[in-house]
């Protein structure tokens, strides 16, 4: 038995009582669709908040709600706009028409989140390498998300990979393993998830192979 249903079966349809229910409602479908769609951005908390425009805590009660506290209008305007949408579509389309949607380059960041992940990128280079490479390719270095940011840092170090394989080699494999997840994330929302699970357990079995031995 629906919400609503329950509530116009009770009292009349149009009591502040049954609004607030519907209201309520609502307002959980949206987050748990944001949040959704933020999972297939591949974004975490902190990057939601950086390209939204919001803070950590409007970001956390948005992916974790614990109460029914409804969204601003200028909140869902700036989550509409950082995932590339209209209000209307966040609001309207189902989560399903959307998904594909993300999958598309990530929309930049604001002028002082871009100068700032700018900063951070240049303050922690430490190796040439690095640092020349930041200095051809500005965009793609400020298209990396913290997790991908951390991975490249750790790699520098005198007689490292950066230095023997080269900073576009690890990049590419970064920027490979972000296009990847992307696919695999539209592929597991279909029918097409059994294939997927076997061939990606084949191929973990692939790689694993002295797992019989632990």
């Amino acid at each position: 038995m629906s919400i609503n249903g329950a509530c116009n079966r009770a009292r009349p349809p149009h009591t502040i009582h049954c609004m607030n229910e519907q209201t309520t409602t609502e307002n959980a479908e949206l987050t748990a669709k944001i949040a959704r769609l933020v999972e297939e951005r591949g974004w975490n908390q902190q990057d939601f908040a950086r390209i939204a425009s919001l803070n950590l805590q409007t970001v956390r009660q948005i992916l974790h709600p614990t109460g029914t506290r409804k969204l601003r209008n200028a909140t869902i305007g700036n989550i509409a706009r950082a995932l590339g949408l209209t209000v209307h579509e966040l609001r309207g389309w189902p989560l399903e028409r959307l998904l594909p949607r993300m999958t598309q380059p990530r929309p930049p960041l604001p002028a002082d989140a871009e100068e700032a992940a700018r900063h951070r990128l240049y303050e922690e280079a430490t190796q040439p390498e690095l640092r020349a490479w930041l200095d051809r390719h500005p965009d793609r270095g400020r298209e990396l998300t913290e997790g991908e940011l951390e991975e490249l840092l750790s790699l520098q170090g005198t007689g490292g990979p950066l230095t023997s394989l080269g900073v576009e080699h690890y990049v590419k494999q970064i920027e490979r393993k972000r296009r990847l997840f992307a696919q695999i994330h539209v592929i597991a929302g279909t029918e097409y998830i059994d294939v997927l699970e076997k061939l990606v357990e084949l191929m973990y079995h692939k790689v694993q192979p002295y797992r019989d031995r632990l």
